[in-house]
């Protein structure tokens, strides 16, 4: 009975996706959000699409993954990210005002065709993670609940996601991003209502709670989230995209509510991860098979339906951001909606690909990607906020030492890394990485810094 409720009940939102993604579209609509009659996304399509879009499943797990290993120490410092809302929409911010209207605009004008081609890099590498990742967990949820069921998931969701997508681009997700936003939280909110209100749930207790392993390394991945958040945002295609839809004033308003909706949601959830690790679960199966025998069948399935909704509104706003990367930035396909759609195809068609060759790993890509954007601290901070022109050269090293630390970190098992990275738990060598990677960007930069 439980795998036909749940199949059953996502059945329903994806069809409620589809009737409210746009009948008809424009070239305008489908790459710059525009609705039928030419107007940009108000204050609360803004806001919820994007929460949406960042408390995706991928995001849901971890909060809650971290809770159960580092208590609350492990929540927050995945919490500590959303501070992107606040740094993103700071360097939005800027942005407009220099008169940009991408952060491919602002640096093409300071570095040329070199420096988008770096930045073009890591972003395109971040949409493929987020397509991966995210029918990674679709196909995590249905092999707990149908076992064998995966792989099958997997391809039906990347086919309906693409379906509705590739028909309305970025128009349709930010439709469907708010139908899907408001369910999830409906959704969420009844299961979080049925964790607090449990006879053995104490909040003094998931509070203080030290997790499995330990806080110490929650508390380290903190720092390692305090170095990264400034540049985080900046790399995130979907984010910087919803910068430059609406006027400032709007714009403002909607990374602020983002972010303390976005923030409230992760820890809501880190608190069922937390709450494994109190209660001395197992951990089995990325916590989902944990939750299948903590809570009861209906508590369990609303957590499930929140992470599917999450993963399937990610998928939509990754593959608009995927069109109008290659589309508009790239320039390798025309700005055309055969053109967008052929994008989304091959998009869904690698992430899905990926998630079917078997890798299971969900915060190492975050911290990769997190990782590769450090590049852009130094440079955003002297060149956009300070105003100080950076030689190519210096742009070109700090991307070139980001880039190694992301690979040192996700091939820190290799003999060759093994043997340079410090000996400890493997945020601690994040730490040490990420410390590095802006000790050398910032060099860089200021060596190459000259005044306009």
């Amino acid at each position: 009975m439980q795998p036909a409720v749940l199949i059953a009940i996502f059945g329903a939102i994806v069809l409620l996706s589809f009737l409210v993604a746009p009948r008809r579209t424009s070239v305008e609509g489908f790459f710059g959000g525009l609705d039928a009659a030419g107007r940009a996304p108000g204050l609360w399509m803004l806001v919820l699409s994007q929460v949406t879009t960042w408390i995706f499943a991928r995001s849901l797990m971890n909060a809650a993954i971290l809770g159960y290993f580092y208590g609350i120490a492990g929540t927050l410092a995945y919490a500590a990210y959303y501070g992107s809302f606040l740094t993103g929409g700071f360097i939005v911010g800027r942005l407009r005002r220099r008169g940009a209207r991408s952060m491919q605009d602002w640096l093409g004008v300071h570095f040329g065709a070199a420096g988008n081609g770096c930045y073009n890099l890591v972003i395109a590498l971040r949409l493929l993670s987020e397509v991966f990742a995210n029918l990674l967990v679709v196909g995590l949820i249905f092999n707990a609940v149908l076992t064998g069921s995966g792989p099958t998931a997997i391809v039906l969701v990347a086919v309906v996601g693409l379906a509705y997508s590739a028909w309305g681009g970025l128009s349709a997700a930010l439709r469907t991003d708010v139908a899907q936003m408001s369910v999830f939280l409906l959704v969420f909110g009844v299961a979080f209502v049925a964790l607090v209100s449990a006879p053995g749930f104490s909040l003094r207790a998931v509070l203080t709670a030290p997790g499995t392993a330990g806080a110490y390394n929650g508390w380290i991945l903190l720092a390692v989230a305090a170095l990264q958040v400034f540049s985080y945002p900046a790399h995130d295609p979907v984010m910087m995209d919803r910068g430059f839809l609406a006027d400032e004033v709007t714009t403002r308003t909607s990374f602020i509510h983002a972010f303390w909706i976005s923030t409230l949601c992760i820890i809501g959830f880190g608190f069922f991860g937390i709450q494994a690790s109190l209660i001395g679960a197992v951990y089995e199966g990325e916590l989902i098979g944990t939750w299948s025998l903590m809570f009861p069948t209906w508590v369990f399935l609303a957590l499930m339906l929140s992470l599917l909704i999450s993963a399937l509104s990610t998928l939509d706003s990754a593959l608009a951001s995927s069109a109008r990367l290659v589309v508009e930035e790239l320039r390798i396909a025309p700005r055309t909606l055969g053109g967008g759609r052929v994008v989304m195809v091959l998009f869904m068609g690698a992430g899905a690909a990926l998630t079917l060759l078997g890798n299971a790993t969900l915060f190492d890509a975050v911290a990769v990607s997190g990782t590769a954007s450090m590049f852009l601290t130094p440079i955003l901070l002297i060149g956009l906020i300070w105003q100080r022109d950076i030689a190519l050269w210096a742009y070109v090293v700090s991307f070139g030492a980001a880039l190694l630390g992301a690979t040192m970190y996700f091939g820190r098992g290799w003999s060759l890394f093994a043997a340079i990275l410090p000996d400890g738990h493997k945020y601690e060598q994040l730490l040490a990485i990420c410390i590095c990677v802006l000790a050398v960007g910032f060099a860089a930069s200021l060596a190459g810094m000259r005044r306009r």
